[in-house]
């Protein structure tokens, strides 16, 4: 080939890759597939000089989202439709849009909860919104459905999708056929990947932020990531290439659960024991004799929880086919009056026409918690073809008491009092999880039964083999270590802040506190012990911690916050005092009226301040030096030098750290 033919090549090879790079980042959001998305730009070779713990979480085309792809911070929010909690971010989320505008983008990740039937159909709808009408359409049916929370039903979901101007066969075929369940599955894959497993969860250029955090949260991480973005872009770093470059070597995973070391109180199951649990051969079961992997699900058919879980355990079947074996074991709860009955009339089931029949029943009773009468059971046995007089007499005879008695004391030895549990291989798990909880168990169990088969041991004797050995009573977790006592939280004390106790004490407690949480109030007779015994050796600066479920504690703050910028100390501890002393009456026109109580106050100075959020900052720095700081706290929490004390404690408990901080 000539110079001259070279160069025309490489020129018109250059021309195609620009055009079909166009192409592909230009792609709309309606493609479904992960292999066909545009993916983010490539990182720059550029060190970002970070201690921050970041995860690598990936980012496409195929996921709805607000704000520019070249944004400075990319937020990208795990959240399902039919989470209290996840309702409760939005206003939060806007106030971050109307802040930083261009300078942020939020990502949308699904994560439906297996406890939340409705939740999966809700981000089928609004994934099928986004496949026809892109980011606007998503968001658009995104506010309704939260907006509409507890009206999530087929047939309100088909109501806003035809309201929102959608081609309504492909919402039904969406539904029915489940086209955007692979997407969705793999955003729930990713965010277990993460460890965000429950909703909603965020991560802020790959920072996690867990819950409904309140805005100041958010603030504290996102300026810190602004900063970040210009320095990379000082470097030469295009805006495009910012997310690459700031998430490239940035965790790919997040800890394995044993990795984790959660907080484990002593007492709580040891999720690594394996249990005894026999089996008879005739109990109801799904899944081969021979499965890798035996899950024996002790439950209660009037049991909320236990129908919440049924859904996770359909995933889990499907996943692992044959591979795993279901076995029902009953454990009716005395609370719950209609449960035994309902167990006696799945076991009649049972023994008239075998698991088939049993598993249709099951079906029946946990669509039917609350109507579980003698004549729904007899009706409902006459619909899966049972003797009717057979069953009738099985429940005046109570003829299964004997079995139902002897899997409850099993249940019982075990140390499963409650419903549902579940022994996965002899594993115990308890409450209705979600199916990353199981998948994790399943997983570490069927690569165990895999090894044993590999060197001999049948199928059919795998769990017979696991369990010979297996504890016969409840096996329980010694407690975690505790925090780091010694570690000291550099948060400085403002210059303004109601205080007790005098000035130049030698040991300052900051105490991070919220008007409605009910700990914070039990707490407080003992911070007047802690003044009363330390006197002049302690002073308590208070500090602002409104909780975002408690609806009352912010407008409370700043409240409290007019009193004292009026009237000093004195006056906000006595306020401090009646708006504990009243929690459950923080209305705005108590507010008003306890300020008027105090005496002194210019009331068309405390409603102006009210009004304008005059003290709103003030209180969203408080919350925000917690994040600043690198703690993780609820409330109350005090601060004894730096050192965390965390919760209600008990006097001892000041007293030492207290005792300690003089020394």
């Amino acid at each position: 080939m000539s110079k001259g033919s070279s160069v025309l090549l490489a020129i018109v090879m250059a021309i195609g890759g620009f055009m079909l790079g166009h192409v592909v980042g230009s792609r709309s959001g309606t493609d479904t597939g992960t292999s066909e998305v545009a993916e983010e730009a490539q990182a720059a070779d550029v060190k970002i000089a970070d201690d921050a713990e970041r995860f690598k979480v990936p980012v496409t085309s195929a996921q709805p989202s607000k704000g520019p792809s070249d944004a400075l911070v990319t937020i990208v929010e795990f959240s399902e439709f039919q989470c209290p909690f996840c309702a409760r971010v939005l206003p939060t989320m806007k106030q971050i849009e109307e802040t930083y505008g261009d300078k942020v983008r939020i990502v949308w990740r699904n994560n439906p909860l297996a406890f939340h039937n409705n939740a999966a159909p809700a981000a089928a709808v609004a994934m099928e919104a986004f496949a026809q009408g892109g980011n606007d359409k998503f968001w658009e049916l995104h506010d309704v459905l939260f907006e509409n929370q507890k009206a999530l039903g087929r047939a309100e979901l088909e109501d806003y999708a035809k309201a929102a101007g959608l081609d309504m066969d492909k919402v039904k075929k969406a539904l029915d056929e489940g086209t955007h369940a692979k997407v969705i599955s793999e955003d729930q894959a990713v965010a277990n990947t993460f460890g965000a497993r429950g909703t909603p969860y965020f991560f802020v250029n790959g920072r996690q932020l867990r819950g409904a955090m309140p805005f100041p949260s958010f603030k504290a991480i996102i300026d810190e990531e602004i900063g970040k973005a210009e320095a990379l872009m000082a470097k030469g770093v295009k805006k495009e290439q910012l997310y690459a470059t700031i998430i490239k070597d940035a965790k790919t995973k997040a800890a394995a659960p044993e990795e984790q070391k959660p907080a484990q109180r002593a007492g709580q199951p040891d999720p690594k024991a394996v249990y005894k649990v026999p089996l008879k051969g005739d109990e109801p079961q799904k899944g081969p004799d021979d499965a890798l992997v035996t899950i024996v699900e002790f439950s209660d058919f009037e049991c909320p929880f236990c129908g919440r879980v049924e859904p996770t355990l359909k995933q889990v079947q499907d996943k692992y086919g044959k591979d795993v074996r279901i076995v029902w074991m009953n454990n009716p709860l005395p609370f719950h009056k209609n449960a035994k009955p309902a167990a006696t009339a799945a076991l009649e089931a049972h023994a008239q026409k075998g698991d088939k029949a049993f598993w249709a029943m099951h079906e029946k009773l946990f669509a039917n918690q609350k109507a579980l009468t003698t004549d729904n059971l007899e009706k409902w046995g006459k619909e899966i073809g049972l003797n009717a007089s057979k069953l009738k007499k099985a429940l005046a005879d109570d003829k299964y008491a004997k079995t139902i008695q002897a899997q409850q004391t099993l249940a019982s030895s075990l140390g499963a009092r409650g419903t549902p549990a579940f022994f996965i291989n002899g594993r115990n798990l308890r409450g209705a999880q979600p199916l990353a909880a199981f998948t994790s168990l399943v997983d570490e169990e069927l690569a165990k039964a895999k090894a044993l088969v590999e060197k001999g041991t049948p199928r059919a004797k795998v769990y017979e083999t696991i369990i010979a050995k297996g504890e016969t009573g409840p096996k329980t977790a010694p407690a975690a270590a505790a925090p780091d006592a010694n570690k000291v939280y550099d948060i400085p004390v403002p210059k303004k802040a109601p205080t007790k106790g005098a000035a130049n004490a030698k040991v300052v407690i900051q105490e991070f506190s919220d008007f409605q949480c009910p700990f914070c109030g039990r707490v407080n007779p003992t911070v007047a012990q802690v003044l009363k015994e330390y006197g002049d050796k302690v002073k308590i600066v208070w500090r602002d911690y409104p909780l975002p479920f408690h609806k009352d504690a912010h407008p409370a703050a700043e409240a409290a916050r007019e009193v004292f910028a009026q009237k000093g100390d004195k006056a906000f501890w006595a306020y401090h005092d009646l708006l504990f002393q009243n929690q459950k009456a923080l209305s705005r026109e108590n507010l008003e009226k306890f300020a008027e109580e105090i005496g002194g106050i210019d009331m068309k100075a405390f409603k102006a301040a009210l009004d304008s959020g005059k003290h709103k900052a003030a209180v969203d720095a408080d919350i925000a030096a917690i994040a600043k700081a690198g703690a993780r706290i609820g409330t109350p929490s005090f601060f004894i030098n730096g050192k965390l004390l965390q919760g209600a404690q008990p006097y001892p408990a000041f007293k030492a750290a207290i005792d300690a901080a003089l020394e």
